[in-house]
């Protein structure tokens, strides 16, 4: 159980990485090769990005990998607790960027400039996050947690799905990542090239 709770927990954060990946992608295609942007991917790309793992992924880290390791040891305490801080505060970093694209989308002067320097923050936060979790988290979590508790993560994680195939995710992600996928020109998606 423990290669399938940790397949899951990699999958997820791919997700999350192709997601910005492409967000910057787009932006830089925008900036530099003068397409018009089109809002309503880059809107539904930061809805994904904010409701995946503020609904799912967040809540079951802190509930079941983290309460876990933080019972079998403390070496990971200080990087859980920044963690989970970060989990708490994720809304805001959204949101932040929400305000950022409706300036741009509302064409307010400096907006492109403001929504890439939001977008560009969100990211490296989003990087960091993902590599305490990759470098140090789950590494203590294979030396420190019992296959009795690989199990409970792994059914607790497997109730999510893949986000990009999974059977058993909410519609409303499957929904929106293939409409997402649809709408993204190469090499990004299989959408119209700009």
């Amino acid at each position: 159980m423990l290669n399938a709770a940790l397949t899951t927990l990699h999958d997820e954060h791919r997700t999350f990485a192709a997601m910005l990946h492409g967000l910057k992608y787009l932006l830089h295609e925008t900036r530099h090769k003068r397409h018009a942007p089109d809002f309503k991917l880059l809107w539904a790309m930061i809805y994904y990005l904010e409701a995946f793992p503020e609904k799912i992924h967040h809540p079951k880290e802190d509930e079941y990998l983290f309460a876990k390791l933080r019972a079998r040891t403390h070496l990971a305490d200080t990087a859980l607790e920044q963690l989970q801080m970060e989990h708490v505060d994720g809304g805001r970093a959204v949101r932040d960027l929400e305000h950022a694209l409706g300036q741009y989308e509302a064409g307010k002067p400096g907006g492109l400039e403001r929504f890439a320097e939001a977008l560009e923050k969100f990211t490296a936060t989003i990087w960091r996050h993902v590599s305490v979790e990759e470098k140090i988290v789950i590494p203590l979590a294979k030396e420190y947690l019992t296959p009795a508790d690989w199990v409970e993560i792994a059914e607790a994680f497997g109730e999510n799905g893949d986000p990009r195939f999974g059977t058993k995710l909410e519609e409303e992600f499957r929904g929106l990542f293939s409409r997402i996928v649809n709408l993204a020109p190469p090499p990004i998606g299989v959408g119209p090239a700009n």
